[in-house]
């Protein structure tokens, strides 16, 4: 008994009554409907591995039934049967997706069977390959977080390390990396997934909203006070309070922060009475805190107090590998979104993401992809439609100093990758040289080298 079932799409009676009775003694399940939308709601809902699609329905043209079909992405194979077709038609349904095209006859069974059982074959495989994408994407995500480079699944572990746990996070990278994401992500995997997660964004907040937004006001307590508020930290409750860009606080508000995170208690702007709360603390910046420190902008206590447990995020620019994963995520949320049948990205628009440098890092893509499926025509994304959502022209990697000698070409890669590892560690020598696996001795060679010495040169 063959387990996938065919469905029969056909509103004339007869046709479809002889074509079960073929089908039933070859031991095939099957379906029938008679309209397109009927057909389409059964492919839904019962398990079709192949459609026999008439080309002429009451409601809609059977090509249109087939478009339909690939803008809900499904792998059912359709093997047209018509009276009717011409070779345009055919031509159209084939570039459509369509498995086959088969004209109505009385010997038509013969040449049918092994279509199906070749199409069969082909449902099987596709869902197959589906299955194992599915599978892949779920080893590669956690939650909204996406990706498959060595850091990310460090990040993952780490995650998965801290989520259980009451203690303080600190996520620090650069603005779009996802601090958000990850975030969300610890609370929903420990056990207060089902209580509140509140987010404190310090960034949006004026000096003088901040305080009484993180830890609320009495009636009376200033200007337009009318009536008591609970702050961020009162109503995160049993639950995560999430501070965004924390290196936003202004020095006296670090002070009451730091109370907080030592005992969970604070009392309202205005109040008299001290209030105690559970609440699991996660905060996320884009600053270095430790040079904001050094700065005198920053409480180092209030950092340890924060950094607990840290999580760093790379830029995307250093996880290159997760392109390709992210931009086709991001494909199909847009796509389906939009009800748009946009099925791929061509190589060339690939390659153009996959050296661009994105200075707004993972929303950065998502918005030049969403803009992407908006504008693009065809089923597939072109370089062209991408050009004008960059930034920057991207440089093919490998091809940036082709036109030097190779000496000349080894000596700017050289001098622009010693200036990056810099730019990471702000200029301190000694973890530079240990990012870029060299000694400290000959990292400092190389500064002396490329006339770069000066740059923080005692660190």
């Amino acid at each position: 008994m063959k387990s996938s079932r065919i469905l029969i799409v056909d509103d004339e009676d007869p046709v479809r009554s002889q074509l079960v009775r073929w089908l039933k003694e070859k031991k095939y399940l099957t379906e029938e409907a008679s309209t397109g939308q009927e057909a389409l709601e059964m492919v839904r809902d019962k398990n079709i591995a192949v459609m026999l699609l008439d080309l002429r329905l009451p409601d809609m043209n059977g090509l249109d039934v087939l478009r339909r079909l690939r803008q809900e992405n499904s792998d059912v194979c359709v093997i047209f049967l018509t009276a009717f077709g011409t070779t345009h038609d055919a031509v159209m349904a084939i570039k459509l997706g369509a498995f086959d095209f088969l004209d109505k006859s009385s010997n038509m069974i013969n040449e049918l069977i092994p279509r199906i059982e070749k199409a069969r074959e082909q449902f099987d495989l596709i869902s197959r390959a589906r299955q194992q994408q599915e599978e892949e994407k779920d080893r590669y995500r956690l939650e909204n977080i996406i990706g498959k480079s060595r850091s990310m699944r460090e990040i993952f572990d780490l995650i998965r390390d801290v989520a259980p746990s009451n203690a303080s996070v600190l996520i620090q990278g650069e603005s779009g990396t996802g601090k958000e994401l990850v975030a969300h992500a610890i609370h929903n995997m420990s056990e207060r997934a089902d209580k509140p997660f509140i987010i404190a964004n310090c960034a949006a907040m004026a000096e003088g909203v901040l305080e009484s937004e993180l830890f609320g006001h009495e009636r009376g307590a200033f200007t337009g006070a009318l009536r008591q508020k609970k702050g961020k930290c009162e109503l995160a409750d049993s639950g995560t309070l999430f501070i965004d860009e924390v290196g936003e606080i202004y020095p006296s508000l670090q002070v009451k922060l730091l109370r907080f995170l030592q005992d969970q208690k604070f009392e309202r702007v205005g109040g008299e009475s001290t209030l105690e709360v559970d609440a699991r603390i996660i905060a996320a910046t884009n600053k270095n805190l430790q040079v904001a420190i050094g700065e005198k902008k920053f409480r180092e206590d209030l950092f340890f107090r924060l950094n607990v447990f840290p999580i760093f995020l790379p830029p995307l620019r250093e996880r290159r590998e997760d392109i390709p994963l992210l931009v086709d995520h991001f494909r199909q949320r847009y796509a389906a979104e939009m009800k748009k049948n946009i099925a791929d990205i061509s190589s060339s628009a690939m390659t153009l993401l996959k050296n661009y440098d994105y200075p707004g890092n993972v929303r950065e893509l998502e918005n030049i992809i969403e803009r992407a499926v908006i504008i693009q025509k065809g089923e597939i994304i072109e370089a062209d439609t991408l050009q004008t959502g960059l930034l920057n022209k991207p440089v093919p990697h490998g091809n940036a100093y082709a036109h030097l000698p190779f000496k000349d070409a080894k000596e700017k890669f050289e001098k622009e990758y010693i200036q990056k590892q810099l730019e990471r560690t702000d200029g301190k020598i000694l973890p530079a040289s240990k990012n870029a696996g060299l000694d400290r001795k000959n990292f400092k060679l190389k500064l002396k080298k490329y006339g770069m010495i000066n740059h923080n040169e005692h660190a």
